[in-house]
C-alpha cells in the first residue's frame, strides 16, 4: 500500500477552503450588482404598454361601450345592421368550416336580418359544429383584435378576411343579403387601403374584431330576453348532449371573453411600434 502524502494533502485542503472563502466573498461583493442586473433583465422582458397601444386599448374599450349600448337601444340598434350581418356571416363561416373539418358537407348559408343566420349542412360532428359558430367568431374577432394593434398586420387580415369573405359568398349561392353585406364588407376594406398608407384600416379591423370577439356575449344575452325564429346554437346542443341552453352559452360567452383578452395581450407583446414606425413599415408593405 502507497504512503500517504499527509503534507500534501493538508495543502491541499487549506487551498480548497480558501478558495471557498474568497469564492463567498467575490460573491457577497458582486451581490449588490448581480441583483441590480437581475432586476434589469426582469424589467426588460416584462410586458410593458406605450403610448400607441394605450391609444388603442382606449378604442377597443370605447368600441365596447359604443357595440353594447347601440345593440340593446331601439331603433338606433339598426346603425350597427351591416356590421352585424357581417359577424353573423363569421359566425355562420365558422359551423361551415367546422362541418368541412370533421367530415360534413355544406349546402348553404343564408343570413336574415331578423332571424340571424343558418348553416345548411349534414354530416360532420354536431358536438363540433354547433359550438364553432359562437366560438368560430370569437377566435376570429381575437385575431383580428391581435392584428388591429398594427398597420401590416391588418393588411394581411383583410387579405385573410377576404378569402373567407369568398368561401362564404360561394356557400351562399343565391342569398342576394349575404352577397351584399360581403361586398360591402370587402369594398371598405379595400376603400382604407387608399388612406394614409391603410392607417385606417387598423381601426376597421379592430372595431369588427371587437364586435366579432363579443358577439356569443351580446347574441346569447338577446336569446335570452328576445327569442330569435330560428332555435339557438346553445338550446340545440343542450337537447342534444344535455345541460341547459343558459349554461351553455355561459360557458362559450367565457372562452369568448378568454380569447380576446389573449389576443389583446400577444397584440401587446408583437407590436410595440409608434404610429409613425407602423407607417413607415406599411409603405413597403404592398403600397397604395
Amino acid at each position: 500500500m502507497a504512503p500517504i502524502d499527509i503534507a500534501r494533502t493538508l495543502f491541499t485542503t487549506e487551498s480548497l477552503s480558501g478558495g471557498l472563502r474568497h469564492a463567498r466573498m467575490a460573491v457577497r461583493a458582486a451581490g449588490p450588482d448581480l441583483a441590480r442586473l437581475s432586476a434589469h433583465h426582469l424589467q426588460r422582458r416584462a410586458l410593458s404598454v406605450n403610448s400607441t397601444q394605450k391609444v388603442t386599448l382606449g378604442v377597443i374599450a370605447a368600441y365596447t361601450v359604443i357595440i353594447a349600448l347601440l345593440w340593446n337601444i331601439p331603433y338606433i340598434r339598426w346603425s350597427l345592421w351591416p356590421f352585424k350581418m357581417l359577424v353573423i356571416a363569421f359566425h355562420e363561416f365558422g359551423h361551415a368550416l367546422a362541418a368541412c373539418c370533421t367530415g360534413g358537407r355544406v349546402k348553404s348559408i343564408s343570413l336574415d336580418p331578423r332571424e340571424g343566420g343558418v348553416t345548411h349542412m349534414y354530416g360532420g360532428m354536431s358536438a363540433i359544429t354547433l359550438p364553432a359558430g359562437y366560438l368560430g367568431s370569437s377566435l376570429i374577432g381575437a385575431l383580428l383584435i391581435f392584428c388591429g394593434f398594427n398597420i401590416v398586420a391588418s393588411k394581411v387580415a383583410s387579405i385573410v378576411l377576404g378569402v373567407c369573405f369568398l368561401l362564404t359568398l360561394w356557400w351562399a349561392r343565391r342569398d342576394w343579403l349575404t352577397i351584399v353585406t360581403v361586398l360591402l364588407a370587402v369594398g371598405l376594406l379595400v376603400a382604407c387601403w387608399f388612406i394614409k398608407h391603410a392607417e385606417p384600416l387598423r381601426f376597421v379591423v379592430l372595431f369588427i374584431g371587437v364586435m366579432s370577439a363579443l358577439y356569443s356575449v351580446w347574441d346569447i344575452c338577446d336569446d335570452l330576453i328576445l327569442r330569435k325564429v330560428n332555435e339557438s346554437d346553445a338550446s340545440v346542443f343542450a337537447q342534444r348532449y344535455g345541460g341547459s341552453s343558459q349554461c351553455w352559452g355561459v360557458i362559450w360567452s367565457i372562452i369568448s371573453l378568454i380569447f380576446m383578452v389573449g389576443g389583446i395581450i400577444a397584440g401587446i407583446a408583437a407590436f410595440p411600434e409608434t404610429f409613425a414606425e407602423q407607417e413607415s413599415d406599411s409603405k413597403n408593405f404592398i403600397p397604395t
